[in-house]
């Protein structure tokens, strides 16, 4: 839908071999109220193909087909590069949303020029009644640990929540950036390829001297256990190298040896022990293959992306750091 008196916004899904759980994500934003937005599926390198209804169902859509899974980062940051709004709004197709979600968010832009993210409530779609959250602004990174918490996680959504503020970390499943802002801190970094990218990219746009925005007067629906498997070796994978990868780009000369000290001495015995007990074989070669990473990779800078004035993308060689085999 178009009305140019008002911001373009550009929403923004990546889409891996999800074709119904796509469809539903597209159906609820058909009641969007927000007069000004286009919307972009980036089918990232699907096996079983790309959403084959999309053509002709949804023509509104604009989808973008990767031959290859870019991963997180680099899928959406391929829909960056086929966006043209002024404001790109990052949701994951395994959400849902209410129809008057994107006011609330661009309205802070408006009061806040130092804005550089702006994250909702979410709530957990499968929830008794939808009314458990999941995330309402986070506390940010431990220095020590490599972990986040999240504020307000599994408490009931009775208003307390419903506050607008600032906030360490926004959440990659619903997240709106201005084009301006990317082009001043560069695209989400597709070095991670899942797992701790955004908080990545947080950290990246507070360093350029922005501010993230928790917004509770705007929620949206998640899915979340539909699109990686609680206990996959995949997510097993990712998350225990992107924990580290974080540390070691965000942290000082001394948190970051304090950082892997901890997961040395506490972190890889503890969690050998356990998935060992529980004869998780599969989830502790992952675990074991996610930290040895580190061992064998010493440049750990993003792929480069190539931003004109316009904020257009070409982005370059963007599977540098991909790894398939979890994917089979």
């Amino acid at each position: 839908m178009r009305n140019e008196a008002e911001p373009l916004v550009s929403i923004i899904a990546v889409n891996y071999n999800q074709p119904q759980v796509t469809y539903e994500f597209l159906d609820s934003l058909r009641h969007i109220t927000y007069p000004n937005y286009e919307i972009i599926v980036v089918d990232n390198g699907s096996p079983d193909g790309p959403p084959e209804r999309i053509p002709t169902d949804y023509p509104e859509v604009k989808l973008v087909i990767s031959e290859k899974n870019l991963g997180f980062a680099g899928g959406n940051n391929l829909g960056v590069a086929h966006s043209t709004g002024d404001y790109l709004m990052f949701l994951n197709n395994d959400t849902e949303v209410d129809p008057d979600f994107l006011q609330p968010l661009l309205q802070i832009f408006k009061e806040h020029p130092d804005a550089g993210m702006a994250s909702l409530k979410l709530i957990y779609f499968h929830s008794e009644n939808k009314k458990i959250i999941q995330y309402a602004g986070s506390t940010g990174i431990n220095t020590r640990t490599g972990r986040g918490a999240k504020i307000g996680h599994l408490k009931l959504d009775d208003g307390t929540y419903d506050d607008i503020r600032e906030t360490q970390l926004g959440h990659g499943a619903a997240m709106m950036i201005p084009r301006e802002v990317i082009k001043k801190v560069s695209m989400m970094p597709d070095i991670f390829f899942l797992y701790y990218e955004e908080h990545d990219w947080c950290e990246m746009i507070k360093r350029a001297g922005y501010k993230i925005y928790y917004v509770g007067t705007s929620k949206v629906y998640h899915k979340e256990s539909m699109t990686v498997g609680k206990n996959s070796p995949l997510k097993m994978y990712y998350m225990t190298r992107g924990r580290l990868l974080f540390m070691r780009r965000n942290s000082n000369f001394f948190h970051k040896h304090m950082s892997m000290a901890f997961f040395t001495l506490l972190s890889i015995p503890k969690n050998t022990l356990r998935l060992a007990i529980r004869r998780e074989f599969k989830l502790l070669k992952a675990f074991w293959e996610g930290y040895l990473w580190h061992l064998t990779h010493h440049r750990i800078y993003e792929s480069p992306h190539l931003i004109d004035e316009n904020g257009k993308s070409q982005i370059i060689n963007t599977a540098r750091y991909t790894s398939t085999k979890y994917l089979k």
